[in-house]
């Protein structure tokens, strides 16, 4: 509406008309409020996305943390076990070695306890 039609308009008209641009400007800052809690809602949602992604990341670094420990656990594990199969052959090896000595020690020991008694037969 120009200048000229809003000066040639009523008392009334005028009146009537202001009561609908009120009317209009609260639907207005109603639709306006909507929108702004919309807009925080999704602020508010893109700011969790964020915080979730990065609690993601967080917690695949401590999966890889843990995983890098427990692989080294069991690298120390076999590492263990092959110095204990190590030891235990070595000390299988000594043993044989040590039982082989005793048996011929044992051996010995009996051929002269048996030349010792055919000796003492033989005197008598």
């Amino acid at each position: 509406m120009t200048d000229y039609e809003l000066k040639k308009l009523s008392r009334k008209e005028l009146l009537e008309l202001l009561i609908k641009q009120t009317q209009r400007t609260e639907v207005l800052e109603a639709q306006l409020a909507e929108a702004k809690r919309q807009m925080e809602n999704r602020r508010i949602v893109n700011q969790n996305a964020g915080s979730i992604a990065e609690a993601a990341l967080q917690i695949n670094g401590v999966f890889e943390a843990a995983q890098a420990a427990a692989q080294q656990y069991l690298d120390n594990i076999q590492a263990c076990s092959a110095r204990c199969d190590k030891m235990l052959a070595d000390t299988k090896k000594r043993c044989d070695a040590m039982e082989k000595k005793a048996e011929e020690r044992v051996a010995a020991f009996k051929a002269d306890v048996e030349k010792l008694q055919t000796e003492w037969k033989n005197l008598d």
